[in-house]
Parts: C-alpha cells; structure tokens; sequence
C-alpha cells in the first residue's frame, strides 16, 4: 500500500518509496495505475515526476480540470517544492544559489555548463549535523532531470548513496521530496512528508527546527 499524505477531491499525495520507478518498469503494473487501485478510481494523472532513487512527495491530479490546472501550476514554476539530501563531504560554499546549463553527460548523466541554454536554478542551504556529515536543504527553481543531483556534484557535494555522480556507497539514496506548498482554488496548500526510517533522527530535526526558526525570526 502506497502512504497517501494528503488527499483532496481533485489531488492526492503519496510519499513515494525510494527504488519504486514513477514510470512502468518491464512488466511492473505503474505507479499511477497502482494508486488509482488503491483509491477505487479509474485513474489517476502524474502531475510530476521523481528519479527512481528519490523518495518523498508525488502529486498526482483525480480529474482532468485539476490535472491542467495543476500542471499549469508546475510548467509556471508557482508551486515551491524543497527537498533534504545527506553528503558527507564539504561543499565549496555552505549556501546560495546553483546555477548554469544542463547537458547529457556519458552512461545516463547529466552535467551543468557555463551555457545558457536547459538552465537549472536551485537555491540552497547546508548545515553541519555530524562530523564529515551535512544536511542539504534544496529549493529547485526549474524541474530539470536530476538538476538536484547534478547540483550537489557541482557542490563537491555529491549526495551520500548517489553512486551514478560520484556519491559515497549507501543502501540508500538520501534525497528527500520533503515539502511542497502552492495555491489552489484560493487555499494555501503545504504538504510535508515526515522524517521517517533513515531520515528520522534527531540531528535532522533539530537542525531543521533551528534553521526554520532563524529564518523566521
């Protein structure tokens, strides 16, 4: 059973297993198909997508007009998504923004360019929680294909279990679709999903706790 974090009348939530394929993998049954069984619908649209490797938030629309108008929320980059990742090795700066072209690499890799065109743009902040350890706070502005991946390689950073971008050896891949907020039908949404199994300990929360605080404060 998939977890549903969120449900309204025209979208769900789910908080997607990592090694779990958004897309059908062989003679698998969807991820879409899955969810729409499990809810009793006929089916359900895919308004995002997630690596295969990445756990965390996926919506999915329950009728066509949500569908475009949610989808539309996403092609105008209004809906805000952040994401936690794990490195253990230091970044080249500890925040700011990451930003350049994104260019098809060798053996299904990306890389980012000097070159203005692709352009991926994520806002970042990292917080020592462990030694040799950082917790990445991530906010893509652009949904590139694995623009938050390809990011933390930039940052000398590579995120801990990413093996395909030179990342530390780990049975888990640690990048998180953690929240996503955005406006529908004049209600303010905000979706979290929690800190929970390899993401649950105390480092991450109150590093997150603090780091929110300050912000606000």
């Amino acid at each position: 059973m998939l977890e549903i974090l969120f449900r309204h009348q025209d979208f769900v939530a789910i908080n997607k297993p990592g090694g779990i394929s958004v897309h059908q993998d062989g003679g698998e049954t969807g991820l879409a198909r899955t969810l729409a069984i499990q809810l009793g619908v006929e089916r359900v649209w895919l308004l995002h997508r997630l690596d295969k490797q990445t756990s965390g938030i996926l919506l999915f629309a329950l009728n066509r007009e949500s569908a475009s108008a949610l989808s539309g929320q996403f092609a105008g980059k209004s809906i805000k998504k952040t994401y936690l990742a794990l490195s253990d090795r230091k970044p080249s700066k500890k925040q700011g923004w990451i930003k350049g072209g994104m260019e098809k690499s060798r053996r299904g890799m990306w890389k980012l360019t000097r070159n203005t065109e692709n352009i991926a743009v994520t806002r970042f902040h990292s917080i020592s929680i462990a030694e040799k350890l950082r917790l990445f706070i991530l906010e893509p502005h652009t949904g590139k294909t694995h623009q938050l991946r390809v990011a933390m390689k930039s940052l000398g950073s590579p995120i801990l279990g990413d093996s395909l971008y030179g990342g530390t050896e780990s049975e888990t891949m640690f990048l998180y679709a953690w929240k996503i907020q955005f406006d529908y039908q004049n209600r303010q949404i905000e979706i979290v999903a929690p800190l929970k199994n390899e993401w649950q300990t105390e480092n991450i929360s109150h590093a997150l706790e603090e780091f929110y605080m300050a912000k606000a404060g």
